[in-house]
């Protein structure tokens, strides 16, 4: 398929790669044109309006930071809209509430251009092997004309019901990592403070079943104080407000994620914004 991604952070120019290794057409477009550039050493197509990729492709993917982004990139001045053709599909890969999420799908059905969400759990490494969870809100007539995309990212993919689904099961998801992350780092200063090696505590707890991906694959760069970002810490917290806005609207009762929301907030005043969302751990221990 010709294929286009609005939106090359580290998870949309992962996602480019490898669709474009994977024999598809990719274009791409970032309101920072210059971030985008570097991709097309991949033989990826950089162009200059969302208007123009949408024109020009089958399937656009957002993945962008929240809903006046994906909104102005969508339906504002040389917009996806504007670049409207039959059969365009627009798949949001961002992470927003799902309540915002059915609004946009209504406002792009209301133009005649099919939208699902697919939000994705992964983060770029497993996205340039392919091997991404993908997560589908909307109709699977609209996701079937494009699975050979998402079977080019994903190893597994579970079709949630109707639009905003795919985007509650990722705050939901989201709710738990974040959580972990501060339960994972508190294990690790309770262990140095204690005057053990943290890669013990992490040998032995990665040998219960009380083990997580997260503590086998970015636990030992934690106890290292290696926060190179697959996710950056800001980017958390700002999932985090989405979860809480969700939670509002639906009647959940979730103290521990607005706790959580707290200290990611606290860790970005005090400049932790830009590292990996793991990072929480160096906040916690030059925080008192």
């Amino acid at each position: 398929m010709n294929v286009g991604i609005i939106g090359t952070g580290l998870l949309g120019s992962a996602i480019a790669k490898r669709l474009a290794s994977s024999g598809h057409s990719v274009l791409v477009y970032n309101r920072t044109r210059q971030k985008a550039e570097s991709l097309k050493k991949f033989e990826i197509q950089v162009v200059d309006s969302p208007k123009e990729l949408a024109s020009k492709c089958e399937l656009v993917i957002t993945i962008l930071k929240d809903v006046p982004v994906i909104e102005q990139m969508a339906f504002g001045e040389n917009g996806i809209v504007h670049g409207k053709h039959d059969g365009l599909i627009v798949a949001d890969m961002s992470t927003i509430s799902p309540i915002s999420s059915k609004n946009i799908a209504k406002k792009f059905t209301d133009k005649g251009i099919s939208m699902i969400d697919t939000p994705v759990m992964g983060g770029p490494s497993l996205a340039e092997k392919g091997q991404m969870v993908v997560m589908v809100g909307g109709k699977n007539e609209t996701y079937q004309k494009c699975k050979t995309v998402f079977d080019a990212i994903g190893e597994k993919t579970f079709l949630l019901g109707e639009n905003g689904s795919g985007h509650a099961m990722k705050l939901a998801m989201n709710s738990q990592i974040a959580i972990l992350a501060l339960s994972l780092s508190e294990g690790i200063i309770l262990a140095k403070r204690s005057g053990l090696d943290p890669l013990t505590f992490l040998k032995v707890l990665n040998s219960t079943y009380f083990k997580t991906g997260m503590s086998i694959n970015k636990g030992p760069k934690m106890a290292r104080g290696d926060f190179e970002p697959s996710f950056f810490l800001k980017m958390m917290q700002k999932d985090l407000d989405e979860i809480e806005f969700t939670a509002g609207k639906v009647n959940a009762n979730m103290p521990m994620t607005k706790l959580a929301n707290k200290i990611y907030q606290k860790a970005i005043k005090e400049g932790f914004g830009d590292i990996d969302y793991t990072g929480i751990l160096s906040y916690l221990e030059k925080s008192k």
